[in-house]
């Protein structure tokens, strides 16, 4: 029997040379097809208004020279991609290269939060850079660090609340990403999920977090590596879940630890 393909995943990445402060969201093409990002961390203050277990937080942008720099716990290190066609692992998916948001996170009592294994220090102590899910060397970094209420952190409800937080900045972005013409990416890769008849079946699996009522991981947001509208694998109760190798690739999985 012929190969036959299931679905194809077309990831258009626009590469952002800088970010600068400004008072509105916007993402302007330069030479090279590469762009600059300017973005408005007040709308943070109207997230955080939401969310009553969230105590303060503060957004800096951290160039590749300027890494050596103290943070609190390492929550997760997220790039920004957005859905244009289709759902996750299938049709067509923007997203930024050149920059990456690092969430973490601490209560006003000094307790870090989701620190399975502390990851405070300096930041460029912490990542290794270059590697699969981390900034590259030459990255742009958006340090967003929250600090929640005095033991806020010892319940789903503070983490999930900095995700929250997080993913409705992303989402600012995204609405950008969203309405760029893909003519104008910087660079494309087509990726094809196919089921090859009396070949061998291969299967990766990946065990994830979900311990007790902490230490969770979230799958299958609306978008990519999103935390909105995405479930909880604790409240799935741990059972297994079958993802296909586009769905994984587009960022079908959240950690939150």
């Amino acid at each position: 029997m012929e190969e036959r393909v299931l679905r194809t995943l077309s990831i258009k990445a626009f590469h952002v040379r800088e970010a600068v402060v400004g008072d509105r969201f916007s993402l302007s093409k330069g030479e090279a097809n590469e762009y600059s990002l300017q973005y408005n961390p007040a709308v943070l203050e109207e997230f955080a208004k939401e969310e009553s277990l969230i105590h303060s937080y503060s957004l800096q942008l951290v160039p590749k020279e300027g890494r050596h720099i103290p943070i609190h716990s390492i929550m997760d290190i997220i790039p920004i991609s957005t859905k244009v066609l289709g759902k996750i692992g299938e049709g067509i998916t923007h997203t930024l290269t050149g920059i990456y948001i690092v969430l973490t996170g601490t209560d006003t009592e000094g307790n870090y939060v989701s620190a399975f294994g502390n990851s405070d220090g300096f930041l460029d102590e912490q990542i290794v850079f270059d590697r699969a899910g981390t900034p590259g060397k030459d990255d742009l970094i958006l340090l967003l660090d929250v600090c929640l209420e005095a033991k806020a952190g010892y319940a789903r409800s503070g983490p999930d609340a900095c995700h929250r937080l997080c993913d409705n900045f992303c989402q600012e972005i995204r609405q950008l990403l969203k309405k760029k013409n893909g003519m104008y990416c910087t660079e494309r890769h087509d990726y094809r999920d196919i089921e090859r008849p009396g070949k061998d079946k291969v299967v990766l699996v990946k065990l994830v977090s979900g311990q007790g009522a902490m230490y969770d991981t979230h799958f299958l947001s609306p978008e990519p590596s999103g935390f909105n509208g995405s479930h909880s694998i604790i409240e799935s109760t741990g059972s297994p879940v079958i993802l296909s190798p586009n769905e994984y690739r587009d960022g079908a999985i959240r950690a939150l630890y």
